[in-house]
């Protein structure tokens, strides 16, 4: 009879449906885990993580310690000689600005498709006028315009 409930007294909820229940000792799934380095909140994060610069001063271009150099920067890798843009497709040593001006000014001669070292654009640019100038006024914009321009090894025209 001891496990009844006399109607004059309230038992507390011992969890259950509609109550909740106590965390399990280790945290658990769905339960606040200790953040990572084992502190608590609040206390400085472990070398690395959160690094922020002083109010009213900037980080330098990147994040260091990710081996990001700053765009346009010589970084010695022969395969990318000028880095990698943000999809990881290295940068050219051509100028994006210098070949869409070339194509513009000179693009009845095909001079901004030599620029990039596509020789055989160039010359049908070449023997065709530009394509009566049309074909070398579009390409001109396009080259400016456009963040897929390559030269003739596949990288990236820088600039711009």
């Amino acid at each position: 009879m001891s496990d009844q409930n006399p109607y004059n007294q309230q038992q507390p909820p011992q969890g259950g449906y509609g109550y909740p229940q106590q965390p399990p000792p280790d945290g658990g799934y769905g339960y606040p885990q200790q953040p990572p380095g084992g502190g608590a909140y609040g206390q400085q994060p472990p070398p690395g993580y959160g690094q922020q610069a002083p109010y009213g001063q900037q980080m330098p271009y990147g994040q260091p310690g990710y081996g990001y150099p700053a765009p346009g920067q010589y970084t010695g890798d022969p395969n990318a000689p000028y880095g990698y843009d943000q999809y990881g497709r290295p940068y050219s040593e051509k100028s994006k600005i210098v070949a869409g001006v070339l194509q513009l000014f000179l693009g009845g001669l095909g001079v901004g498709r030599f620029y990039t070292g596509h020789i055989g654009m160039a010359l049908g640019q070449l023997f065709t006028c530009g394509g009566l100038g049309i074909w070398s006024l579009i390409d001109g914009i396009m080259l400016l315009t456009s963040s897929n321009a390559t030269d003739s090894d596949g990288r990236v025209l820088r600039g711009g």
